[in-house]
């Protein structure tokens, strides 16, 4: 312990007082509140450790969304809108007889069903002439259409090779889909094929058979042609300038 040391004179009397200078410090261990401090700060990294986990599981659940989300790098709609685009312009081409509830009305009126007696032999070799003309259009149509059907099927195997291979490496949900949505697209524009290709078929077959029934009323209307004529008469007829020596 330190002790300073003053001096007091009074009264002509000499005396000397020693008094503390400072009190002694000594440290002081409280276990408890140690033990207390220690359990806060366990909690404290326990909830810090806990919010490095729900960020690292927010983190990775925006990574997943963000796969999920991913457009699919493949796309095949420009191929197959041009696909038919191409078939749609075949049967627009159909020759004399379109693809119209109008046209068929209209023309096979005229070529077809107005066979009659009352024609002349030559507005029924025109008309002959123009379902014949009709049937060859048709069968010419309906070749053509198969040839584009069967040149896109190897356009086809390649799509379809490429969007099942997409769809099985894809990253997220949405890429899946997307490859999904365009196999049926693909599917859809096959189906279309496959209903031109019958339409023009049966086109073909029709108006086959209607120049057949329409073959038949017109040779009627020939053998009528021909009744009509009076009978052949024999005559005497003079050759070489003689008169019947």
């Amino acid at each position: 312990m330190k002790y300073g040391m003053r001096l007091y004179i009074a009264i002509g009397v000499l005396s000397i007082t020693i008094i503390p200078s400072a009190y002694a410090q000594w440290a002081v261990y409280d276990g408890a509140n140690h033990v207390q401090n220690v359990l806060i700060a366990a909690r404290t990294l326990q909830q810090i450790d806990n919010q490095i986990t729900s960020l690292a599981n927010q983190a990775q659940m925006l990574v997943n969304q963000g796969r999920n989300l991913a457009s699919l790098p493949l796309s095949t709609l420009s191929t197959l809108q041009s696909t038919i685009s191409q078939t749609t312009a075949l049967l627009a081409q159909a020759q004399n007889i379109a693809y119209s509830v109008q046209s068929v009305e209209q023309q096979y009126q005229q070529a077809y069903t107005s066979v009659s007696s009352g024609m002349s032999d030559s507005v029924l070799f025109s008309q002959a002439q123009t379902r014949w003309q009709n049937s060859v259009g048709g069968f010419e149509d309906a070749l053509k259409l198969q040839a584009r059907v069967v040149g896109n099927i190897p356009s086809d195997s390649s799509a379809m090779t490429q969007l099942v291979s997409t769809s099985q490496t894809s990253t997220g949900a949405l890429q899946a889909a997307q490859a999904g949505n365009q196999l049926l697209a693909l599917q859809s524009r096959q189906l279309s094929d496959i209903q031109a290709e019958l339409a023009a078929n049966g086109r073909a077959t029709a108006l086959q058979q209607a120049r057949e029934a329409a073959t038949e009323a017109e040779s009627e209307a020939q053998y009528q042609h021909f009744s009509q004529h009076d009978a052949y008469v024999p005559g005497a007829v003079s050759m070489f300038g003689s008169s019947g020596n």
